[in-house]
């Protein structure tokens, strides 16, 4: 999401092989991943920002070495998410003279960590292949008081012991006794107790002469601790590397089980199927939605054409036969706004400007939209008079420069004194013009001004002269008075983004919320939402809670109960149109197959190739509960990395509480793209010829 949500802006930008600053990444994964969530020891904060994590991953998966979660190492094993590495080591109390012996060694990235804090540390590795490489790393990077011996992690290793620490990096069904053995008087044991196929408890034993005194550190989940003490070589079936390492609450990349035996069974046997997007019932569906106020429809990428059009076909009918009078996207709202003007046969508001026209263009300029549009247009015009109009609306904030000259235009109009003081303000916003992430990144590591105080003043002084200012177009105020809020939460984004993910995150997510609720509030019937499923989904039910993350979805159902109703929508297989980096030209790519561990398998092993599941129902309890094991969901944004899917595009969630209904398409095609020029044949006012 920049995590999984690849919509949004990243904070650096960078592919394999393009120069970026590790050190950098370093210092805010510390505050964002290990701080923020309660690692105090300060000697494990200096090493987990030393440590060139980059260092101990193949160069394929470099870029991703400061986000938070396992990355794929040699032998089929993970190198362990920074936070839980820096949670054990605080765990197991280290101090400068202390002798550890770490279990599990991988890559040697943990060794490093622990050998920056202690004064000798051994570590242990059952596969020969990674001792070598691991060995090699610590050597050319300077971590001499690390060894790493390869041999059998759950008998220790006898000729060092005592050790005043011990940390077991896998999880077995009890603490070896040979590690008990080789824990000195006063030393501290961490290590997950459990089954491999249930969550397990990070435990940490303290020794006191014969007896140990056993602390719970909370629920975790890690790849199981194969040795003579420890589980057998058959557990480690070819896709066990996947139950990687899982910090306690935080849900970060944490795999599920295997799916239970007739659980595919189960999903055909509740499934709603249908065989094209044309002849599909929705009417069980629209039945289900019954008098809600707010449904979001969901992607589960941002450049699927089925997608698209299924979500038309909801819509349609929502508007024609059950009152619904909004179309709120996920997208800026000036663009929105010219697509509105356009359907609803007005003038446009504000300076000439090409829409839909920042990355990613597809996603918005495709031929499936123009479709929805087209509609919407003609259903206003056939029911001129007869009923409300329907609005179409943009939910985003990245339109900083756009919303700008839109406030600037509106005030030229009514007020040029007030205009020329906006100007001034705004002003201080010009430099950054091409590049408004530039601009938070200057102002937090360069002491540069923030521009805060002007863009708020501007939006308080529209607000407060309301009255003067509509003069009978209340529409031209309140387009206005919502740009000028776009720039000051845009000004605020793109500083927070340089903070931390987390904060970028539920700013954006709020004033997406936010203005739905505005909207909501003035409308004549209920809204429709066409977000990715990672935002109207809800999030408490997914790994972001865990990071202190919140989401449009998660406010709805907050805001709205069961007023809300929540649409999720997958695919296994197909095309897609996106791009390999931010800021990139458009791909079509072919999706991988999902993963065995993941609700999309679960789905394509049902055997049906598109059908509506409903979630909520209480009624459905067998098929809710046999949903409702954690496991990996695939979202693709407007970035796709096949080669790192499971990095870059898994994150955990429990299903059933995520999404009020499931939509299904086993396999699925690109959106069809617009070039800028516009629509052959098309007015001069089409919103995509503009």
């Amino acid at each position: 999401m920049d995590d999984i949500d690849d919509d949004a802006e990243p904070l650096i930008t960078h592919a394999p092989g393009v120069d970026w600053d590790p050190a950098e990444r370093r210092a805010r994964m510390v505050e964002r991943d290990i701080v923020s969530r309660g690692v105090r020891h300060a000697g494990v904060l200096r090493a987990i920002g030393t440590v060139p994590r980059e260092q101990f991953v193949s160069p394929d998966v470099a870029e991703f070495a400061y986000d938070d979660h396992p990355l794929p190492i040699a032998g089929g094993q993970t190198i362990s998410q920074p936070y839980i590495v820096a949670l054990m080591a605080e765990a197991a109390e280290l101090t400068p003279g202390d002798r550890v012996l770490e279990v599990g060694a991988g890559s040697g990235y943990g060794a490093a960590v622990l050998s920056l804090i202690a004064e000798q540390v051994w570590a242990i590795e059952r596969h020969r292949e990674l001792v070598s490489s691991a060995e090699r790393v610590l050597r050319e990077l300077g971590y001499d008081n690390a060894r790493v011996i390869w041999g059998d992690g759950t008998l220790g290793f006898p000729p060092a012991a005592p050790f005043d620490a011990i940390v077991v990096t896998a999880g077995g069904p009890r603490v070896p006794p040979a590690l008990l053995d080789q824990l000195a008087d006063g030393g501290r044991l961490v290590m997950p107790i459990g089954s491999v196929t249930r969550n397990q408890e990070l435990v940490r034993l303290r020794r006191d002469g014969d007896t140990f005194e056993e602390e719970s550190l909370g629920p975790v989940r890690f790849v199981p601790l194969i040795g003579a003490q420890g589980y057998s070589e058959r557990v480690a079936e070819p896709e066990a590397e996947v139950l990687t390492v899982a910090a306690p609450m935080s849900g970060r990349r944490t795999a599920g089980v295997r799916a239970p035996h007739g659980i595919s069974a189960l999903v055909a046997e509740s499934a709603e199927p249908f065989s094209s997007i044309v002849s599909a019932d929705i009417g069980p569906l629209i039945e289900r939605i019954g008098d809600a106020r707010v449904v979001l429809l969901g992607e589960s990428t941002h450049g699927t054409s089925e997608f698209y059009r299924l979500r038309a076909r909801i819509t349609e009918e929502l508007i024609a036969h059950h009152g619904f009078t909004v179309v709120a996207v996920e997208s800026d709202w000036p663009d929105a706004a010219r697509v509105d003007a356009w359907i609803r046969r007005r003038t446009p508001i504000g300076p000439p400007f090409t829409p839909f026209a920042r990355f990613p263009t597809w996603m918005w300029r495709n031929r499936e939209t123009v479709e929805l549009v087209d509609w919407l247009r003609d259903y206003n015009e056939a029911h001129e008079g007869d009923r409300p109009p329907v609005r179409f609306c943009g939910l985003d904030l990245y339109s900083l420069f756009t919303s700008r000259d839109e406030v600037l235009a509106f005030l030229d109009s009514v007020d040029t004194d007030a205009a020329e003081v906006a100007r001034t303000r705004y002003g201080c916003l010009t430099p950054w013009e091409q590049d408004p992430a530039a601009y938070g990144r200057a102002v937090v590591s360069e002491g540069l001004v923030a521009c805060e105080p002007g863009v708020v003043a501007t939006l308080t002084d529209l607000l407060a002269n309301r009255m003067d200012y509509v003069d009978g177009d209340v529409h031209a105020f309140d387009d206005a008075a919502h740009n000028a809020l776009v720039v000051a939460n845009a000004e605020r984004y793109y500083r927070t983004m340089y903070y931390g993910s987390v904060e970028s995150w539920n700013l954006r997510d709020q004033h997406m919320f936010d203005t739905l609720r505005a909207i909501e509030q003035r409308a004549a019937g209920g809204v429709i939402v066409w977000e990715h499923n990672s935002h109207i989904g809800d999030g408490s039910a997914t790994e972001m809670a865990s990071r202190g993350e919140s989401n449009v979805g998660q406010l709805c159902r907050e805001a709205y109960g069961d007023d809300a109703y929540l649409v999720g929508f997958g695919t296994d297989r197909g095309t897609v149109a996106a791009a390999s980096t931010w800021g990139g030209p458009m791909e079509v790519k072919s999706i991988r197959h999902s993963h065995s561990l993941s609700y999309e398998r679960v789905f394509v092993d049902s055997g049906i190739p598109a059908f509506f599941m409903h979630l909520r129902d209480p009624e459905r309890r067998e098929l809710r509960s046999e949903l409702s094991t954690p496991r990996l969901e695939r979202a693709i944004g407007v970035i796709y990395r096949p080669e790192t899917e499971l990095q870059s595009h898994y994150f955990q969630a429990v299903l059933p509480r995520q999404f009020d209904e499931y939509v299904w398409l086993v396999e699925t095609s690109a959106v069809v793209p617009l070039p800028t020029h516009g629509v052959l044949g098309a007015p001069d006012l089409y919103p995509f010829g503009l």
